[in-house]
């Protein structure tokens, strides 16, 4: 037996806010949500994102001729411990794909490091190694390859080894477990995780008449290791497989009804929209008054014109068109919408949306 729930309001589509889009950064906003369910998933996924996304991080190093970090290194500046806190700034990326060779580690790394006296003369006699330089090429991409390890202050060669695992959290170097552990290898602290912070902001939105829905606004922050966007598509996917895991005491499937009123409530929702003026929706003074010269007072009478025909217009040029679109993106709408399954077409739009105005009017009073 299947029980019938009704119509949750959901978002059709997930926006991008790319205006402060940045590698490491991206703003996420999702929209309209039940009231409370903007909390409930905001808070979610930001714990998820926290605490779950996977990424490689060094896990031990080993100096030729180091026996521990407590000590110098001849013709080194900075002591062991300052350069094993300098690799724990290391940022490395890699997506380990399904098909290919586990790399999840600990993998060991070998070098063959040298600095001559030419490097050191062309470099004031002080020459400073970089991650690039310890590592050198390998299966993981360097996300700072120019980070400074330690300065070098006379000829020098050792070989260095470094170990690399994917994990996830942070996990202190007592916890790690080496099988093949030697006596002079330096385990260090790991941060694994690659998102660095989360943000979620829950506003209201309207649906309708109704402006006690959620919209759920997420900003998220990656050391580039990965993607904001391969975060959260990742926390989502984390998400669902444990909630499955509660799918197996499922007594009773329930449907959802997704049509529940859909001719009359969307078309009321969609004219709400439309039957707005243009200069109730804040545009610049400039795009207001091309619009006014145009003949267009209505949202309608904007949507249903293809962008094309915008750029006819006197006065009109690609800065406003593209602030139009982007605050009619805030609604839900675009340029050169298809409404015919509402009955509006270019040529009655504005009969339509009086009409909607008029039975507002008339139900109001």
């Amino acid at each position: 037996m299947t029980v019938k729930y009704g119509k949750f309001e959901l978002p059709t589509k997930i926006k991008l806010d790319e205006k402060d889009k940045t590698d490491t950064f991206a703003r996420f906003i999702a929209e309209p949500f039940e009231r409370g369910f903007g909390h409930t998933i905001g808070n979610a996924l930001r714990r998820i994102m926290l605490t779950s996304m996977e990424a490689p991080a060094i896990i031990s190093v080993k100096f030729e001729g180091v026996p521990h970090e407590y000590m110098a290194i001849e013709g080194v500046i900075e002591d062991v411990t300052h350069i094993v806190l300098n690799l724990k700034n290391a940022l490395l990326r890699k997506l380990p794909v399904e098909g290919e060779t586990s790399i999840r580690g600990p993998i060991t790394i070998s070098k063959d490091f040298e600095v001559t006296q030419e490097m050191l003369t062309a470099s004031n006699g002080q020459y400073a190694v970089t991650l690039k330089e310890i590592l050198g090429d390998m299966t993981f991409d360097i996300v700072n390859p120019d980070l400074h390890i330690f300065t070098v202050t006379q000829p020098m060669k050792k070989k260095v080894f470094v170990k690399v695992a994917i994990g996830r959290g942070y996990v202190p170097s007592e916890r790690h477990d080496l099988e093949h552990k030697v006596v002079d290898e330096i385990v260090l602290d790991s941060a694994f995780s690659p998102v660095t912070l989360v943000n979620y902001f829950v506003e209201n939105t309207r649906v309708g008449q109704d402006t006690d829905f959620d919209r759920l606004v997420l900003e998220v922050t990656t050391d580039g290791r990965i993607t904001p966007h391969e975060a959260l598509t990742f926390a989502t996917q984390i998400g669902i497989h444990h909630f499955q895991v509660f799918d197996e005491i499922k007594l009773q499937d329930i449907s959802f009804d997704l049509e529940e009123q859909e001719n009359d409530s969307d078309k009321d929702v969609i004219l709400s929209k439309l039957a707005l003026k243009i200069n109730e929706i804040e545009l610049s003074v400039r795009s207001t008054n091309c619009l006014s010269q145009a003949n267009i007072d209505t949202i309608a009478e904007l949507v249903v014109m293809p962008e094309s025909d915008m750029l006819r217009f006197r006065n009109f040029g690609k800065k406003s068109l593209n602030e139009i679109k982007a605050k009619l993106e805030e609604m839900g709408l675009h340029l050169g919408m298809d409404l015919s399954r509402y009955g509006i077409n270019k040529d009655n739009v504005r009969d339509i949306v009086q009409e909607y105005l008029n039975d507002k009017l008339g139900k109001e009073s």
